[in-house]
């Protein structure tokens, strides 16, 4: 066997393959440089641990699969029992199939073969390094022997080096996803478990460890992502050896999956990133790893009204047809009708699962709509939550038997609603036949904003856990639906952003990010949830002024700047509203339309300023050739004028003009004079913009100014 270097986009990976049990990652994160045969040898020899009193009689070294049978005394990676036998574990390198092209801009591949005949099991890791630098990291675990083979936990896990002392991750709740915790990382495990069913409204989408005081811009950082829209674990641990892991996998029930002989099972995908250019450049090689997908989306992001806050469950096809025109008015590029266009829906009570149009309300069904809508120019959509039932609704009446529950009873309710069982082959089939109905019967339909408005609890499948068995049911409902409508896009919406992860988004072609759009409050759900997702796949919406969630009030240019960065849309009666602020609005989605190029291509850069009251993001043209930043004021500080604001991530030797955005009203401010640079725009040079910066002007609080930022050679 063989010491493998597989480099990517300035990242190492180095496994030591020697045998005869499983590989080791002897170093994964900054390049290390072109090293022969013997330079890997010595590396590998380089980092054994001592061994130390009280301790194995030989080195204890972390492979891709940690055992107990190689001294491993952490949280199991694999965890199962063969009716109480072959409960641990001893892998033995079978082979290895590597395919490493020396085209830097094709991804390394590996597949590690292993077993353990003895326990009548095998095992094979498969790990791919991006061209991007990030790692993607899977298990294959199958039952070879004739019984069958209980399986409890298979997560994979990666090595950290000691001089990442602090942990970030993500928690939140309804209306106030991706809020960010942060500490130093100590001895033991920081566990963060998924049990809803669901992603999460509390999920954290990377958990990451870095050196101290690490930020958006600077230090060295390593991050896991778990990609799974079910129960899930993610985790980084620390032991006295030495040793420190992350990884992340599938939370499983007891029973929840049980192998057959000759049955196999794969771990989530487990993606990994490291960067020593800080949050930014885990997001940098995330989002451009997301956007070489064959399906990541190609067309401009159509700008979306959604009829929610404006109409409710009041359904009249003249206010539709008049709200239409006036979002195509304003240049609104998609249309979508949301709940209660289906029989029995007149609130949330009643009339989930019967997917039919309802004939009282809409008599002509949907066409009016859908064709006045598509004559406008505009695109059609329409909001489903398909994989939830109401018990007052006929197929509830007729199927309570299709339902996720526990023998002899049903789980406590949530929002007067029950979750059907996909994994029922029956329920399965209505579900399909009725959105594949629906689609074909109403071909103007392009878009599908997909709900899931609770979290599945005591989900039983057949008296088994079925949290399992629901998640690739979905999977597979949201691959055949999209196999026979390849012009259909989805969106994951999950009472807001309970289901983002990058399992869901490989059927699916954007998140709603939060049920609230309360500009304040997005302002940190977008930012966090950028981590992960580029700002094409975050749905952003100007909600109206005094927000639906949070009662607060804004201007129009605070929340329009705010919705801005990500996939832009209005969630706002508009048919209400002034001509002044109609004309406002429309300036802003002119505005949207002619950055959109570079907000939903450029890169994504965030600013670490000392004073937290006020913020600024941007993006960047990969080619440095423009950029547009947004500086927010969020609330008072003691300084009364903060200091310049850094402009990072542009080239540094270019020289560039900097000016407030054009056809937009410029934010409030409480000064006697602005700074002098603001009213004819500033010319420096990237360096300059990055490390002195330019001083903003004193802004009243939620007030946000948008610069534009062009280079001059």
């Amino acid at each position: 066997m063989s010491l493998l270097h597989l480099r990517r986009a300035r990242t190492s990976l180095v496994l030591d393959a020697r045998g005869p049990g499983l590989p080791r990652v002897v170093h994964w994160g900054g390049d290390v440089g072109d090293l022969d045969d013997d330079g890997l040898r010595q590396l590998a020899a380089a980092t054994v641990p001592p061994v130390v009193p009280s301790s194995f009689d030989a080195p204890t070294v972390l492979s891709l699969l940690p055992e107990a049978s190689a001294g491993w005394s952490g949280r199991p990676a694999l965890a199962g029992h063969r009716d109480r036998a072959d409960w641990s574990t001893a892998f033995r390198l079978d082979g290895l199939d590597v395919d490493d092209p020396a085209d830097d801009a094709s991804p390394a591949r590996v597949a590690v073969r292993a077993s353990d005949p003895g326990a009548g099991l095998s095992l094979t890791v498969e790990l791919t390094l991006d061209p991007t630098g990030l790692l993607v990291l899977r298990h294959r675990l199958r039952n070879d022997g004739d019984t069958p083979y209980e399986l409890r936990e298979l997560t994979p896990v990666l090595p950290v080096p000691a001089v990442a002392t602090e942990l970030l991750d993500l928690t939140g709740r309804w209306c106030r996803e991706r809020s960010p915790q942060r500490h130093p990382w100590p001895m033991g495990t920081w566990v963060r478990e998924g049990r809803h069913g669901r992603t999460g409204h509390d999920a954290t989408l990377l958990l990451v460890a870095g050196t101290a005081g690490f930020g958006f811009g600077h230090g060295e950082v390593w991050a896991v992502h778990t990609a799974w829209s079910g129960d899930h674990v993610t985790l980084a641990e620390r032991r006295p050896t030495g040793q420190a892991t992350l990884g992340g996998g599938e939370l499983l029930a007891p029973g929840e999956v049980v192998l057959g002989p000759g049955a196999s099972y794969a771990s989530p995908l487990l993606y990994a990133a490291w960067s020593d250019a800080g949050l930014d450049g885990l997001s940098d090689a995330l989002h451009t790893h997301l956007r070489a997908r064959p399906r990541h989306p190609r067309s401009p992001r159509p700008v979306t009204l959604n009829v929610w806050e404006a109409v409710y469950f009041d359904h009249d096809l003249d206010r539709l047809r008049a709200l239409a025109d006036q979002a195509a008015e304003v240049g609104v590029e998609r249309f979508v009708l949301d709940d209660g266009w289906f029989r029995g829906r007149r609130a949330d009570t009643a009339g989930l699962g019967d997917w039919y149009v309802d004939e009282d309300v809409w008599p002509d069904g949907l066409h009016p709509l859908v064709t006045h809508v598509t004559k406008l120019g505009l695109e059609f959509g329409l909001w489903v939550e398909p994989e939830m039932v109401n018990p007052d609704s006929d197929l509830f009446r007729a199927h309570p038997d299709w339902v996720l529950a526990a023998p002899g009873r049903m789980p406590p309710p949530w929002r007067n609603q029950q979750v059907l069982d996909l994994a029922h082959p029956e329920a399965y089939a209505y579900l399909l036949d009725r959105l594949d109905a629906l689609l074909n019967e109403n071909p103007g339909i392009g878009y599908l904003k997909w709900d899931h408005n609770r979290d599945l609890t005591e989900a039983g499948h057949r008296g088994r856990p079925g949290v399992h068995a629901q998640t690739e049911a979905v999977y597979r409902l949201l691959d055949e639906l999209r196999r026979r409508h390849p012009a259909v896009e989805i969106e994951s919406c999950a009472s807001g952003g309970a289901r983002v992860d990058l399992e869901i988004l490989a059927r699916t072609d954007r998140v709603w990010a939060s049920d609230c759009n309360d500009a304040l409050e997005r302002l940190a759900i977008q930012r966090w949830t950028g981590l992960l997702l580029p700002p094409e796949l975050v749905g952003s919406h100007i909600g109206p002024e005094r927000s639906h969630t949070t009662h607060r009030v804004h201007d129009l240019g605070f929340r329009a700047t705010t919705a801005l960065f990500g996939h832009y849309g209005i969630e706002w009666d508009i048919s209400s509203i002034s001509p002044a602020e109609r004309a406002e609005l429309a300036a802003w989605v002119a505005a949207h339309k002619r950055l959109r190029p570079l907000l939903h291509g450029g890169r994504v850069v965030r600013v670490d300023h000392p004073d937290p009251a006020v913020w600024a993001h941007g993006v960047v043209a990969h080619d440095g050739s423009r950029a547009v930043y947004a500086v927010s004021r969020l609330a008072t500080s003691v300084a009364e004028v903060p200091g310049p604001v850094r402009l990072p991530g542009l080239d540094p030797a270019r020289r560039y003009a900097v000016r407030p955005a054009e056809g937009v009203p410029a934010p409030a401010t409480v000064q006697r004079s602005e700074p002098g640079w603001l009213a004819s725009g500033a010319t420096l040079t990237g360096a300059a913009l990055a490390r002195v910066g330019l001083q903003a002007p004193a802004l009243h609080p939620e007030q946000a100014l948008l610069l534009e930022v062009t280079a001059l050679d």
